[in-house]
This record gives C-alpha cells, sequence and structure tokens, in this order.
C-alpha cells in the first residue's frame, strides 16, 4: 500500500470532470497529461475504458472531432447513463464537430470483444472507484455515511460485498483482507467480523473493523482504520485486479491497439501500480511496447490542493509497437 494512504474523504478514487462538467465541481485526475500522453489527435478512435462521469472523455471528444470516433466501457450501468447524457450533448458551438460515440456496458477486460483488432489509437484505463460512487451512500462504497453492504460497481451481477463478508470462512476473509487490503492486522480483523455476523450496513462493518484495528501509532491514525478492509472487500468484489491484468494481457489492449498507438493507465494504490508496471517493462522486453514513461507521472502541488484525491495518483503510458 501507498505510504501516503489517505483518509476516506481523501480516498483513492476517480474525479470526473471536464468543460462539460464543471457544474459539478468535479476535477478529472491527470487530465492534461493524459491527453498529451494519449496524443489524441483530429480523426483518430479512442477508447475511454473506465468513463465513469466522463471528464477525460469530454476532454478526448473535442480533441478527436467529427471524423473522430470515441469508445467508452464502464462496467456501472449508472456511470454509463450519466456519461452518455453528458457525451451526447456537446454545447452548440462543438456540436458541429462532434464525433462518433459509442458507448459499451462492460468491464475493461473485454475491450477485445468489442473493439476490432489494430483499430485504436489509443485506450485510457482510469482505475478505481469514482466520486459518484463514492458519494452515494446505497452503493456501499464508503463508510462515510451508512448503506447497504453493496460494493459493486455492476450492480446488475456478481457477490455483494455483504455476501463476502457474511458468507466467507474466517481464513478466507483473513486471506482476502490481507491480499488486496495489505492489512497486517487481517487475522484480527476477521475474527471480529465472523464474530459479529451478520454484518448488513457499511456503518456497521467500519465499527467491527474499527473496534479490532484500533491505530497503535500516529502513522496509523491518518487513516480510518477501515479503509485497508474496504479497499480489499471492494477489489475482490469487482474483481479488479485480475480485470487489470486481462485488460493488459496480450489478447486485450495490445490486440486492439494500432501500432504507434497509446496506452495510458491511472492508477490509485501500489497493487494496481506493481501490475501495471510490471506489464508494461515485460511488453518492452518483448518487443510489444515502448515505453513513454520510466516512471510515474504524479499531480503536481497545485492539481494536488485543487483535488485531493490525485494525491495518489500515478499514470504511466507505452505506445505500442
Amino acid at each position: 500500500m501507498d505510504k501516503e494512504i489517505p483518509n476516506e474523504d481523501s480516498a483513492p478514487g476517480r474525479e470526473h470532470g471536464g468543460t462539460g462538467s464543471r457544474q459539478l465541481g468535479h476535477v478529472s485526475v491527470l487530465l492534461q497529461q493524459t491527453i498529451e500522453f494519449l496524443a489524441v489527435r483530429r480523426g483518430g478512435t479512442i477508447i475511454d475504458s473506465t468513463l465513469g462521469l466522463g471528464g477525460h472523455a469530454w476532454e478526448i471528444a473535442k480533441r478527436l472531432g467529427a471524423p473522430g470516433r470515441l469508445i467508452g466501457f464502464d462496467k456501472d450501468p449508472a456511470a454509463l447513463e450519466r456519461a452518455r447524457e453528458r457525451l451526447s450533448s456537446p454545447p452548440p458551438e462543438l456540436a458541429a464537430d462532434w464525433p462518433r460515440i459509442e458507448l459499451v456496458h462492460a468491464s475493461f477486460a473485454e475491450v477485445a470483444q468489442h473493439v476490432a483488432a489494430a483499430s485504436a489509437d489509443g485506450l485510457l484505463a482510469d482505475l478505481g472507484v469514482s466520486s459518484m460512487q463514492l458519494g452515494d451512500a446505497a452503493r456501499g462504497f464508503s463508510f462515510q455515511a451508512e448503506g447497504p453492504l453493496d460494493m459493486r460497481m455492476n450492480t446488475q451481477s456478481g457477490l455483494t460485498a455483504e455476501q463476502v463478508v457474511n458468507r466467507f470462512d474466517e481464513r478466507e476473509l483473513a486471506d482476502a483482507i490481507y491480499e488486496f487490503g495489505e492489512e497486517r492486522r487481517s487475522r484480527r480483523i476477521a475474527r471480529a467480523i465472523v464474530r459479529a455476523r451478520p454484518i448488513r450496513t457499511t456503518a456497521q462493518l467500519a465499527a467491527v473493523v474499527s473496534a479490532a484495528a484500533r491505530p497503535m501509532n500516529q502513522a496509523e491514525r491518518r487513516i480510518h482504520p477501515a479503509t485497508r478492509t474496504f479497499q480489499a472487500l471492494r477489489i475482490l468484489v469487482n474483481r479488479e485486479l485480475d480485470d487489470l491484468r486481462e485488460l493488459l494481457s496480450a489478447g486485450a489492449a495490445p490486440r486492439v491497439l494500432k501500432a504507434g498507438g497509446r496506452l495510458v493507465i491511472i492508477s490509485f494504490h501500489s497493487l494496481e501500480d506493481r501490475i501495471v508496471k510490471d506489464a508494461l517493462r515485460d511488453g518492452s522486453h518483448n518487443g510489444v511496447y515502448r515505453l513513454l514513461t520510466r516512471k510515474p507521472v504524479t499531480a503536481g502541488d497545485e492539481e494536488i490542493d485543487r483535488n485531493p484525491r490525485s494525491r495518489s495518483a500515478k499514470l504511466r503510458a507505452a505506445e505500442r509497437m
């Protein structure tokens, strides 16, 4: 886990916005750097594989123009609908020069099933949970407000966090919390969860975890005791690391990108960043990619002041050979 793990009010996640969404107060993470590394050109085809509220997509669409094509993916149907509304309503001054928009309700792991081989000039993946998801108590991602323990990005399928918390045995829970949350007190937390069953809400789970994992020093007091456990459950429920590995595999991102096409990945914690770094390094060694970032690109002080969630963002980019 990154050393700067924040409290949940600045938890790792995506803040989407751009010109078309400033009225909502959202700011896209590493927006300018993303556009530069994608090298968006008029008439190109760009895949935004994590649409969210459509902030990055909006800025990409403006640069693609009428000859261009934007393909957007999101596994969250609510996010996809919000993005559809935004991207289908450009302001009058842009309407005549707006690209073709195609939106797909699917995980980015399935990109090669929906996009032709060697057809894309760029692919963006902005990982993690979005501000919209964090802000909706009914989705169960946050412990700042009480809600059902759901945590599914795709609310139409899959196990909920409540099912995991109440059905997994103690060892399975401990292993998941340790692996996906990098929580050293995973066994103590799992034991407390099993003893407190049934657990139905985010607030109830946060209270159980907080009692079992009280901060022992000043460094631990910087984050809420339940932060790592909630992260672990979210990653498990949504198969986030499995999907990321699939996106980066030879059968997905490298397959849909043209020669010279750009891949840009924004991650928010060390588990994700490690997978991205290793995949791009291996791809470079195997002649699949030319690395564009030897070290991750991070937000500057001004962006962090404007958007605290950008503090943990790391951007890595590569060009398809």
